[in-house]
């Protein structure tokens, strides 16, 4: 395919939706760690310099994705039914278990948020970390909205650890339950190996159970406990 300059701001604009659309079918073929700019740049039909005209690295394609897919996620967070009616604790179970499952749908989702502090937050400029914060900021300011609609109880800095804690642990949990070849050989080799294999899901779930529980608690506890005789 041959592809003209493009000249006016919606030719722009088209380009670099362009790219990110690619870069995001890539990811559904191959991990963050594997997608290269030069073969980007193949699938685009551009050439590599061309590419940087339009984002300043790899890094920066993938950090623009994974505002994209974040905002994506919320969406489809924020269509979905409050948890309902129930005691906090079942509340706030149904909340983790709704967490969990969503983000395992979204492997994409998963792998940029892996990515993020050690790789996508590196070879960028100021400008588009600055740019990447303000939207990161803005997503936070949503899911502990989202989280206080479920769960209002939490009231605004419980909710806000709630997301905090259970994010850091999807970047984590994803990482470690991505085992290798050699991994997989080693689990189908015993059952009690097969055990230690981590599950994403499980682990989001029960992380989130276990901090919106804490969290609650802490919020029923007073303030300054009287000593004991």
């Amino acid at each position: 395919m041959t592809f003209q300059r493009a000249r006016t701001d919606e030719q722009r604009s088209q380009r670099r939706r362009q790219i990110l659309d690619t870069a995001a079918a890539m990811l559904t073929e191959m991990p963050v760690a594997k997608l290269s700019l030069n073969e980007l740049s193949r699938r685009v039909g551009l050439a590599k310099a061309n590419v940087l005209r339009y984002f300043e690295s790899r890094e920066a394609v993938l950090l623009e994705l994974l505002d994209t897919e974040i905002q994506d996620w919320i969406d489809e967070l924020e269509c979905l039914p409050p948890a309902g009616e129930g005691s906090p604790r079942e509340r706030g179970d149904r909340l983790a278990d709704l967490v969990a499952t969503s983000m395992a749908r979204r492997p994409v989702l998963c792998d940029l948020l892996s990515a993020q502090g050690a790789v996508l937050e590196h070879n960028i400029s100021t400008k588009a970390g600055i740019r990447h914060k303000q939207a990161a900021r803005q997503s936070l300011q949503h899911l502990v909205q989202l989280a206080l609609r479920h769960l209002p109880e939490l009231g605004t800095d419980g909710a806000a650890a709630l997301v905090e804690s259970t994010l850091l642990m999807a970047m984590t949990a994803w990482q470690c339950s991505r085992p290798s070849e050699a991994m997989l050989a080693v689990y189908a080799s015993d059952p009690a190996l097969a055990a230690m294999r981590l599950d994403f899901t499980a682990l989001v779930r029960r992380t989130a159970q276990v901090t919106a529980s804490g969290l609650l608690a802490r919020r029923q506890e007073p303030a300054n406990p009287r000593p004991k005789d």
